[in-house]
């Protein structure tokens, strides 16, 4: 099982999008595949017409209580299943601080997940947080989707320090991509030609800024569920996919 998580400092750059989108595809193609919504907000359940609610909540969750494949929902998509978010994650930070090695939960949730799935994709709230630390502990790669601005290039320099600057998490499988691309904008078109320069492990496979990926959370499903196989957006999406198959199968040094 391989554990992929599409995170960033900053909200608005298309985390829940990537997650979604990644997860459809890979399910497309015959994996056994979760995504599960640790963002309060719920965009990714929402998308999957799915009520954003635990059973118990955040602390029934992290306790133990209830084994996570006993709170998955099916989705209207062969193959993809979904954990639902919940409003209590809010304070999951508070109830992971209550727990022994309170930095590797989400690890210990997730290993029994093993049995019944091939990818498990997580789609991360915009912090950097005790939930961030056990995303990041967690995961087997972590995609970082960025706008080409100048703050985004900065949170992305917060985050490579960060995990610098902490046991263990030193060589996280990092993966920035650009996402939302206006190439009819120079910042744009100059970023994506020089930041690449400072983060080797930058994926070449980047998301155009579409109206499509808005009207996600109208259609309420994967972009590519409805939007032609042709479409260029679609195969954005599929080259990046391929692009962090290839990244995983790497064995790493």
């Amino acid at each position: 099982m391989k554990i992929i998580a599409s995170y960033n400092i900053k909200g608005g750059v298309g985390k829940t999008a990537t997650a979604v989108n990644l997860a459809y595809l890979s399910a497309r193609e015959g994996n056994r595949t979760l995504i599960w919504d640790l963002d309060p907000q719920g965009a990714a359940t929402y998308y999957f017409r799915v009520k954003p609610k635990v059973k118990g909540g955040t602390r029934a969750l992290v306790s133990g209580h209830h084994d996570l494949d006993d709170l998955v929902k099916g989705t209207d998509f062969e193959g993809l299943d979904l954990l639902p978010a919940d409003f209590s994650y809010r304070n999951m930070d508070l109830v992971l601080e209550d727990n022994k090695r309170p930095t590797k939960q989400l690890q210990k949730l997730l290993a029994p997940m093993a049995i019944a799935y091939d990818y498990v994709f997580l789609d991360c709230p915009p912090s950097i947080s005790l939930v961030s630390e056990n995303v990041f502990r967690a995961s087997h790669a972590l995609l970082v989707p960025m706008i080409p601005t100048t703050l985004s290039a900065r949170t992305l320099d917060q985050l490579q320090e960060f995990l610098e600057g902490h046991d263990g998490l030193g060589k996280v499988n990092l993966m920035p991509f650009f996402s939302m691309v206006d190439r009819r904008k120079h910042l744009h078109i100059h970023l994506m030609e020089t930041l690449p320069e400072s983060f080797p492990t930058f994926l070449q496979a980047s998301i155009p800024y579409a109206s499509d990926v808005e009207r996600m959370g109208l259609n309420r499903m994967p972009l590519p569920a409805y939007v032609p196989p042709s479409n260029p957006i679609t195969k954005a999406y599929e080259a990046l996919w391929a692009e962090i198959k290839a990244g995983l199968a790497k064995p790493r040094g």
